[in-house]
Formats: C-alpha cells, structure tokens, sequence
C-alpha cells in the first residue's frame, strides 16, 4: 500500500496537468458558447435579479408547477449552477482542492489496482482494466446530461474525453510502476530464501 500512496503523488500531478490542458488553456472554448461583454452583462444583471442565492436552478422547473410544466415544454430551458459571489477566474484555493481531490482519487485507483495485481498480474492487462473503468466512469457521470435532460452534446462529450483521459493516465502509472508485479514478488523471495539460506 505504501507504494500506491507513493505513486498516487505523480498520478495526481499527470490528471492535474491534464485538467490545465483541458481546462485552463483555452482548449475548453472548443466546447463552450461565449457573449460579446454587452450580451454577458445582460445575462448577469437577469441572474442577479432573478436567482437569489447559490445553487443549481432549473428553468424553467417541471416539477415547480404546472405552468411551469407547460413552459418547459416550449422552451428555451435552462439549467444554471449558479454562484451568487464572485471570484477570481484562477482560484489558488480550488486549483490547490482540485490537486488534493486528484491525488485522493488517484489513491482509490491504486486501491482498487490492489485488489486485481494477482489476478491481472502484467501491465498489458491491467491497462485494459484501467481504461475499460475510466471510459465507463466517464460515460456514465457526463453523457446522460444530453441523454436525459437534454443538454448540449459537444459540452458533454468534451468531459467526458477529459475525465477520461486524467483517470486513464492516473491508472496507467499507478498500475505500470506502483504495483508489484510477479516478477518483483518472485525476486523478493527468491531473495529472502536466499538470506535465510546464509
């Protein structure tokens, strides 16, 4: 275990520069729609007005009221996550929560790597197990947003592509240098016969 606490260190690091890439590069505009400054003050002033405290807001609510089932009908909708405050666009305080929630994630995955190193004993397989999860882990917290609700498909498809790359690439090197592998069990005993022998 203490090799898998030791490797979740550059697990988390490898999904952290990945986040960056994904999320703080400008690659995320390829996924997103922008207003010109007049538009966004607009909208911003509406939320202002109208949302009354921090939270997720859908609008209109189908489950608010039967005229509000009838509006959701004919559209626009929304969902908003709203956030009544302010704060800087790079944050240290959540960048340096989202390193902490990487390196515990990265931790669960060398958790779970522990469990199968016997039974999936070369890198090659262990990979396969790493990327099947991650994709599956992937589709199924990203795209039943614009399955179920609706949502924009490019949005969606474009965190699934980048939680599944970060968890990959956390399981990839937990699993390639942080596991015991059975030739590294077998030297160890073959060592240890050895020293008891003299």
């Amino acid at each position: 275990m203490i090799r898998v606490i030791i490797g979740a260190v550059p697990a988390a690091l490898a999904m952290f520069v990945i986040g960056f890439i994904f999320f703080a590069s400008g690659l995320q505009n390829i996924a997103s729609r922008n207003l010109d400054d007049m538009q966004a003050a607009a909208v911003q002033q509406s939320l202002a007005a109208n949302l009354h405290g921090t939270g997720t807001y859908v609008i209109p609510n189908p489950e608010g009221s039967s005229a509000q089932t009838v509006m959701y009908g004919k559209g626009p909708v929304a969902t908003v996550h709203y956030n009544s405050h302010g704060y800087p666009a790079m944050d240290a305080g959540a960048l340096l929560g989202g390193l902490f929630l990487d390196f515990i994630v990265a931790l669960l995955i060398g958790a779970a790597l522990i469990g199968i190193d016997r039974r999936v004993p070369d890198f090659g397989s262990r990979a396969r197990v790493v990327a099947i999860i991650a994709v599956a882990a992937s589709a199924f917290m990203h795209l039943g947003e614009p399955i179920y609700y609706h949502h924009d498909w490019p949005h969606f498809i474009y965190l699934f592509i980048a939680d599944a790359a970060a968890l990959i690439a956390a399981g990839l090197i937990i699993a390639r240098w942080f596991l015991p592998t059975p030739a590294r069990e077998h030297s160890a005993a073959l060592h240890a016969e050895t020293r008891d022998a003299a």
